[in-house]
């Protein structure tokens, strides 16, 4: 993996104003569902891949080169599976803020939900808590209302 990095100073305008607004309230089986009634499924791939490699990495003996190879190998499929789910919701946020002018999200308490130990993976694959802060800080730099 390789990162840029660059400094740019940049002042982000306004968006224009607009009428509509939009509910988004948050599931298990899809991401978010909008009060238009359109679902947003959460981008699941992976799961079958890391599986695959967490079994070769348990098989490998301790303190080995090839234990040390499957070691990468599911930290690859992790920070793509982390990759991949950061874009999406990247690109859902910057969507929802720029059609609308007032987003309204449900206030949910993650932490507690966790504890639910048949749902605790689910929830935290839809990575609610990033949504909102994607939100949050994006509806501040265009103009818009986040309820």
């Amino acid at each position: 993996r390789w990162f840029v990095s660059m400094l740019v100073e940049d002042t982000i305008a306004p968006a224009p104003a607009s009428s509509a607004a939009v509910g988004l309230d948050a599931g298990v089986t899809s991401l978010v569902t909008l009060s238009t009634g359109e679902k947003m499924a959460n981008p699941r791939r992976d799961r079958k891949r890391l599986a695959k490699a967490q079994r070769e990495l348990s098989r490998k003996a301790k303190g080995s080169a090839n234990r040390e190879k499957a070691r990468q190998k599911v930290a690859r499929v992790h920070a793509r599976i982390a990759d991949r789910r950061r874009d999406f919701l990247h690109k859902l946020s910057t969507r929802l803020v720029r059609e609308n002018q007032t987003v309204v999200i449900e206030d949910l308490t993650v932490r507690n939900l966790l504890k639910n130990g048949k749902l605790a993976r689910a929830i935290s694959d839809a990575a609610w808590t990033d949504l909102r802060m994607m939100l949050e800080y994006k509806c501040a730099w265009y103009g818009r209302e986040l309820v």
